[in-house]
C-alpha cells in the first residue's frame, strides 16, 4: 500500500490534478473534503480528466476536479484479507483502490503493483491484470 499520498480539493482545477499526476507520475489522486479532515469524498483519473473535461472541450484551468471525479468510490479498510481486496478491485476492474478508515479517511492506495509484489505469483497476478483491462478496452 502506498501511504505518502498526492491529494486534491474537489474545488481544485483540473489542470491543478494533471500537473500532480504529471509530476508523481501516478495515474490517479483521491480527492478528500480538506486537508485537515482527509475525508475521501471521490477519485480522478487521468481518463477522468481526459474524457469529461479535455474530450467535451472544457477549459482545465476552470474546470474544478469535482465536475471530472467519481464519488461513489470502491474502497477497502485496513483490516480486509488482500483476497478481499482483489476480489473487489477485480469485480470492479480497478487498477488501484483506496484505503479508507474511521470516517472515510483516506489512509493509501493499493495498486496492481502492491498486489504484484505482495503476492509473488505472476500467474495469479496476470490473471487478475487481464480481467480488469479486459473492461477497460471496451
Amino acid at each position: 500500500m502506498t501511504k505518502s499520498l498526492v491529494c486534491c480539493l474537489p474545488h481544485d482545477t483540473a489542470a491543478k490534478a494533471a500537473q500532480l499526476m504529471r509530476s508523481g507520475n501516478i495515474g490517479s489522486i483521491p480527492v478528500i473534503e480538506s486537508e485537515q479532515t482527509q475525508k475521501l469524498v471521490g477519485i480522478v483519473t487521468d481518463r477522468d480528466l481526459a474524457l469529461k473535461v479535455v474530450a467535451e472541450g472544457l477549459d482545465p484551468k476552470s474546470t474544478k476536479v469535482e465536475a471530472a471525479m467519481t464519488i461513489n468510490v470502491v474502497t477497502c479498510q485496513p483490516e480486509d484479507d488482500l483476497q478481499k481486496t482483489l476480489d473487489a478491485m477485480s469485480e470492479h476492474q480497478l487498477r488501484r483502490i483506496p484505503v479508507v478508515g474511521n470516517g472515510n479517511k483516506i489512509l493509501g492506495i493499493i495498486s496492481q503493483a502492491d498486489v504484484a509484489t505482495r503476492l509473488n505469483q505472476p500467474e495469479k497476478t496476470a490473471q487478475m491484470v487481464k480481467k480488469i483491462s479486459q473492461s477497460n478496452a471496451n
